[in-house]
């Protein structure tokens, strides 16, 4: 795991010394090491920069940016590749030499052997950037599910690329210029989904696809080499319960197993849910010395799952710290929510993330966390109410709808928009959304579109999140459109963005067994029954998990990994409710309303904690602000 950063410019007026500049911001990243190369060619200048936390091959001879032996290709890489001692075994059969042990290099000779479609070979997750000098060609790649980030800014002539947007910041051939669009999906949902960010001309290189640079002709392409719906839309297999339980479980003892592959020291965030209790299990049983699990507790106990995270490493035998973590040690993870997540980003859960990664990384280097179960096994509790909705509405007649549509409005048209009771307000959406899978994606605003359009008056309220609807065909059912939905969205853009900058900001590699490529492609294809059945939601996995822990020890309700945010906004952090939601703090860029948003802030410390989120996100906005426009 490291951070990597890079440009192509045409015009040829950056060098080594901006490298070095945009290169110094990703130290977190890679605190072990850093190096760069700049090659100053005829038409265009290039800069590859890299920092390095050492993972595999620990030694000077893993360090990058790694050159091919001829020295006409050039690699940088973020990230894994756990399957890369098989693929040198190939490469050595054919012809290759080795100098490291690192999965670098095999990247870089799979490249020369078999090009850039080579990444179809590697189990992993990475992105990288390889330079052909002999075919004046430059690629950015990421990974199939998009665990690891790649951020790239293309205007004018310059092609400016990295691990964090904070690196693209530091050239000064980037431009700031904000995003409306993107602020409105920041809004609506509390995260902006690739391609968008922040700012124009700016963006995430999507998962399973590839950026090519043709050098000669200055053309810049994107290309896709993976999409998971592929998958999802194939014909459903025709299998048996028990059949699909034991293939799963092989493909979890090989991608557990591969997360193991390092040559330092390894752990588990264990929550006490089916999610890393399963990964924690099968490992523990795998493997002849004790895993390290780490969990972090709260004294509120409406958030603490240390205990049945305790309870369930005593089970199994695991090697278990926890930590306890105090008012303030959360408090102080507060202000520096805009310098880990150098756009906005509106997930709460990331402070806890960020506590339990700075307390394992006193243990270890690389840590599990068990993210994906709930979007790829029906885990939520909105599938279960989203399922029951859709139902109610299949069975009512088209003119009912209709005449509920109109009788809400007509009462909801009357009532100021911050009085309105959010369930009645949204509930016009949901009948007109009938038919067209909206459902899911209204049940993912944070904003409703009507609230949006206070806010942010004459924006793009309709832009949403689903896409990707039409790709998905009729061997998806309601439940199974879901998963696709939410897995190439909320998982990508806004959980393994949380974890990602969380572990990384205090250099820790976080790894993501459950949505290993294989477990995806193969759980995608089954029925929605083996996921969610007869409300039982994750009714495989949960299965698997009952082999090894008893249903006694996990039968209880889902908690999330959560923080008491109301309470700290009504008391420690109300100051700054104060402080950054008023006129004269948005006057300084105007993208949102003042009244609407002072009205929000009021109104949620008058009681409404429906207006939580809503005011987390305005106060979160505001801080970003501050820290990188002012």
């Amino acid at each position: 795991m490291c951070g990597l950063t890079g440009f192509c410019d045409f015009n040829k007026r950056l060098n080594a010394e901006h490298l070095a500049k945009a290169n110094d911001t990703l130290v977190h990243r890679g605190p072990d090491s850093g190096d760069q190369a700049f090659f100053p060619e005829s038409a265009v200048n290039i800069g590859f920069g890299h920092r390095r936390l050492s993972i595999m091959d620990v030694s000077s001879n893993g360090s990058q940016p790694m050159f091919s032996d001829d020295g006409n290709v050039v690699i940088i890489l973020n990230g894994e590749v756990y399957n890369f001692k098989e693929i040198r075994e190939d490469l050595v059969a054919r012809g290759y030499s080795f100098h490291s042990d690192s999965d670098t290099e095999v990247v870089l000779k799979a490249y020369q052997e078999y090009g850039i479609n080579s990444v179809q070979k590697f189990i992993g997750m990475f992105a990288y950037a390889i330079y052909d000098k002999p075919k004046q060609l430059l690629y950015l790649l990421r990974d199939r599910a998009g665990v690891k980030p790649l951020y790239y800014y293309h205007k004018n002539g310059n092609l400016l690329f990295a691990s964090e947007l904070k690196a693209i910041y530091a050239y000064p051939a980037f431009e700031k210029e904000i995003s409306k669009q993107a602020v409105s999906l920041y809004f609506k949902y509390g995260y902006i989904r690739a391609p968008h960010t922040i700012f124009r001309n700016t963006y995430k290189l999507r998962p399973g696809h590839y950026l090519q640079v043709d050098l000669k002709s200055r053309q810049v392409k994107e290309v896709q080499y993976y999409n998971v719906l592929d998958f999802y839309n194939k014909p459903k297999l025709r299998i048996g319960e028990e059949e699909a339980a034991e293939e799963v479980e092989k493909l979890f003892t090989s991608a557990f197993q591969y997360r193991m592959v390092s040559d330092v020291p390894v752990g588990v965030f264990l929550s006490g849910g089916y999610d890393s209790g399963v990964v924690t299990a099968i490992l523990q049983k795998n493997n002849t010395q004790k895993i390290k699990t780490f969990t972090i507790g709260f004294n509120e106990e409406k958030y603490n799952e240390a205990p049945h995270a305790k309870a369930m490493a005593n089970y199994l035998g695991t090697d278990h710290h926890e930590h306890y973590c105090t008012t303030k040690e959360a408090l102080d993870i507060f202000p520096t929510i805009p310098d880990i997540y150098d756009e906005p980003f509106g997930s709460s859960s990331a402070i806890p993330t960020t506590l339990v990664s700075q307390f394992a990384r006193k243990h270890v280097t690389v840590s599990l966390s068990a993210d994906g179960g709930d979007e790829i096994f029906a885990g939520y509790h909105r599938y279960q109410h989203l399922h029951k909705v859709n139902s109610a509405l299949e069975r009512s007649p088209q003119f009912l709808r209709k005449a509920g549509k109109a009788l809400i409005n007509a009462s909801t048209a009357v009532l100021p928009p911050i009085k309105k009771v959010h369930k009645i307000g949204r509930m016009s959406e949901i009948l007109n959304s009938y038919g067209n899978y909206g459902l899911a994606d209204i049940y993912s605003q944070q904003y409703t579109i009507r609230e949006l359009a206070s806010l942010m008056p004459g924006s793009d309220v309709e832009l949403g999140l689903y896409d990707d609807l039409g790709k998905i065909n009729n061997e998806n059912d309601f439940i199974n459109t879901c998963l696709a939905l939410d897995y190439n969205s909320y998982m990508i853009d806004d959980i393994l963005v949380k974890v990602d900058r969380a572990t990384m900001s205090v250099g820790l590699e976080g790894r993501e067994p459950l949505i290993d490529h294989r477990i995806v492609e193969f759980v995608s294809q089954l029925p929605s029954n083996l996921k969610y059945n007869n409300g039982e939601k994750k009714y495989l996995l949960k299965k698997i998990t009952h082999k090894y822990i008893p249903k006694e020890m996990m039968d209880r309700p889902k908690t999330g990994f959560g923080i008491p945010v109301s309470q700290w906004l009504r008391n420690e952090l109300k100051h700054f409710l104060f402080e950054l939601i008023n006129e004269e703090q948005i006057a300084k860029h105007n993208l949102i309303s003042a009244k609407e948003a002072i009205a929000v802030r009021d109104n949620f410390l008058a009681g409404n904690d429906r207006r939580e989120t809503q005011v987390w996100l305005l106060l979160v906005f505001q801080m970003w602000w501050n820290r990188w426009m002012e």
